[in-house]
């Protein structure tokens, strides 16, 4: 490999890695120079992100599994590290929404949300920890949302989900401190993925009034931020709960 490029000789595993931020993300780590294990439900979702990181001369390893299934999520982490060598880098990005107003919401949309956005990181990092702690430089990085931060009408599963990563996330970051992994949180805010292209227009034009910088996020915006914190320059950075939105969150969500 080419000692220039920053993550030279790194192993990352990502997790909803088959489109949108978890693709970019999964792009922007084998360009730098990792190999990765790339993670979703079915083996032919990943069959294009395999294809962008082979083409970029890394090894890819596909996982196709449940987030929320903590047994497959353990034997699967076990044999991606065994067969890799090394895991330094876990980015949790899997997640689902099932939204509704609280009065009309489900058990099943509310377990269904926090199985996959919150346990499930909970499983990842779990199996992950000891490979990891064997790392020169282990990093972990969870992907929360900007909703996670300021809440958001009919997603209170997904709000609760994605705030518990923040208290999971500073916890961990104490717990690995002394192994050199570093632990910390990316709060992306309206990012243009196949998830919110069926949006309203309606809706898409009164977020983008509320974004100070004037544009709707890209994959790429999320991507170059995880890939800092995974490498050696974001080596003092734990416990961070980072917002990546434009300036979304100094006003909110209209009403």
């Amino acid at each position: 490999m080419n000692g220039a490029l920053p993550l030279a000789g790194r192993v990352a595993l990502v997790t909803g890695a088959s489109r949108g931020i978890g693709r970019a993300i999964a792009s922007r780590l084998a360009a730098d120079g990792a190999d990765v294990g790339i993670v979703a439900r079915s083996a032919d979702a990943l069959a294009a992100t395999r294809a962008d990181i082979e083409a970029k001369g890394r090894r890819c390893f596909v996982l196709p599994l449940d987030v929320a299934d903590g047994a497959a999520v353990t034997e699967a982490v076990k044999k991606f590290a065994a067969d890799a060598g090394r895991l330094d880098i876990l980015v949790n990005n899997a997640g689902v929404t099932k939204d509704g107003l609280l009065m009309r919401m489900s058990d099943e949309d509310w377990d269904t949300v926090l199985d996959v956005d919150l346990k499930g990181v909970f499983h990842f990092c779990r199996a992950a920890a000891r490979p990891l702690a064997k790392s020169p430089a282990g990093r972990i990085v969870n992907v929360s949302s900007i909703v996670g931060m300021i809440g958001n009408a009919g997603q209170s599963n997904y709000a609760a989900a994605k705030a518990g990563l923040f208290g999971f996330t500073r916890s961990l970051a104490k717990e690995l401190a002394g192994r050199k992994v570093t632990a910390n949180v990316v709060c992306p805010g309206f990012i243009e993925t196949d998830m919110t292209a069926g949006l309203p227009d309606a809706m898409k034009t009164q977020s983008l009034g509320q974004i100070p910088l004037g544009r709707f996020g890209a994959g790429d915006d999320i991507a170059n931020v995880v890939a800092f914190l995974c490498s050696d320059g974001a080596g003092y950075v734990t416990g961070s709960v980072l917002p990546v939105d434009g300036g979304l969150a100094i006003g909110g969500f209209g009403g």
